[in-house]
């Protein structure tokens, strides 16, 4: 694609051309899971699929849709696009609103290939801090917990075969970019997650309003600072009876207010963020040389 000058037409102008349908029907999970092709949309997704490569060196976004003055507004954005290998698109803004699946879409609409790591690569990391979503169904949620997992330095997400799909449109944009950021396993069973880990020498605790252990204590006590894995319920019900049972300890957040609870990816951040600090305290499995 030539650079983008003012008098620009656009080269896709139909919702009917093969390149746009075959688009938009990523928007459904079959289509997703069929072609291993999911949409980022706005810049900081299409930012981050142009930067990031997957495990083969292979640049993960494919295909760029972008109307005329989204082009020239984020000119570098598209730029990396080209040089990452990807099929940039002019179209017009019917294209871009029948592929994007947001009401009020930015202009640049990315395909992405799939970038889950397997299961077996995240134990041989030998990680530190891990997020397992189980149950968790809300794509918004599971969305934004990755991103609270990423901004905790966490080193892995885990989403259960009970789950939403990672690359759900929504899911995908709560994510904020962080998608891209760290290692995501999918469809893993809950208990073949949390045995993986334990076998890995981490510590599963299970975040639970009605849990026997409070967050503070466990913090006070000092008992935070070994590698952990926090595994989250669905926020409506919760963890169910059979997946508290097996983490080593079940721990409420502490409500010192008058609020009733909090959402899911509150508490996540508030679990993650506790850990994270203790890792990193004298003492935490950070602050001496991983062997």
């Amino acid at each position: 694609m030539a650079p983008v000058t003012p008098d620009a037409t656009p080269e896709l102008i139909s919702p009917r051309s093969p390149r746009v349908s075959a688009a938009r029907r990523l928007a459904r999970r079959n289509f997703r899971g069929k072609d291993r092709l999911f949409l980022a949309e706005g810049p900081q997704a299409v930012r981050e699929g142009a930067a990031h490569r997957g495990a083969d060196g292979g640049a993960t976004l494919v295909e760029l849709f972008a109307t005329v003055e989204a082009a020239e507004r984020y000119a570098d954005i598209v730029a990396e696009a080209r040089d990452a290998g990807a099929r940039v698109h002019l179209a017009s803004e019917e294209v871009i609103a029948d592929i994007s699946t947001t009401v009020t879409p930015q202009g640049l609409v990315g395909v992405c290939r799939f970038l889950d790591t397997p299961f077996e690569d995240v134990l041989a990391a030998r990680p530190q801090l891990v997020a397992v979503l189980a149950h968790v169904r809300d794509p918004g949620n599971a969305g934004t917990v990755l991103r609270c997992a990423d901004a905790a330095g966490a080193e892995a997400v885990i989403l259960t075969d009970a789950s939403v799909d990672l690359y759900n449109p929504k899911a995908v944009r709560a994510s904020v970019g962080s998608l891209f950021h760290l290692p995501v396993a999918v469809g893993v069973p809950v208990e073949q997650a949390v045995q993986g880990l334990k076998d890995a020498g981490v510590r599963i605790l299970a975040a639970d309003g009605a849990g026997d252990r409070d967050l503070d204590e466990e913090l006070d006590k000092g008992a935070m600072g070994d590698p952990t894995a926090w595994v989250f319920g669905n926020e409506a019900w919760g963890l169910p009876e059979e997946t508290r049972a097996l983490a080593d300890a079940v721990v409420s957040v502490p409500i010192h207010g008058k609020a009733e609870s909090l959402n899911l990816a509150t508490a996540a951040a508030v679990c993650l963020y506790a850990s994270a600090r203790a890792q990193r305290a004298p003492g935490g499995c950070r602050s001496v040389t991983r062997s």
